[in-house]
């Protein structure tokens, strides 16, 4: 049976790593703005979880306009590890139990990403083609 969105790779890629950031990003939002309302409580937030919503913030939207994306999807694959491991993990070993899942899916999903890089409509792929090898540069020794 021939791939049926195989030829559509690099564009679903794309739309993944767009939707997966702005996503994340709500997160970060959600704990420091309130907005989208939702379940936190609001209040001053503890460090570690103000630094974490700033990562889950910036590292968001960095991810879903492809900018730096190999870095900050390691950056935010172990924040979401560290997550599930420090929130999650001690109420069990089974996300889908301890209420773990999204952490350790968002781990996951950015660690795809990294490997992945920004691909096709990424911020990334803008600049690395506007950065073009001249000939000067090219016979330089290394």
């Amino acid at each position: 049976m021939p791939e049926v969105i195989g030829r559509f790779a690099p564009q679903a890629f794309a739309i993944f790593r767009l939707v997966t950031g702005l996503l994340f990003a709500c997160h970060g939002s959600q704990k420091l703005f309130g907005w989208p309302p939702g379940d936190h409580g609001g209040g001053p937030l503890p460090p570690l979880i103000t630094l974490a919503a700033m990562i889950e913030l910036v590292g968001g939207l960095l991810i879903a306009i492809g900018f730096f994306t190999g870095i900050v999807a390691i950056l935010t694959s172990g924040e979401m590890a560290a997550a599930y491991f420090m929130a999650h993990a001690p109420h069990g070993p089974i996300p889908i139990v301890n209420k773990g899942e999204l952490a350790v899916l968002y781990c996951f999903a950015f660690l795809y990403i990294a490997a992945h890089g920004g691909g096709i409509w990424s911020l990334d792929s803008v600049l690395r083609r506007r950065s073009t090898v001249t000939a000067s540069t090219a016979s330089r020794p290394a």
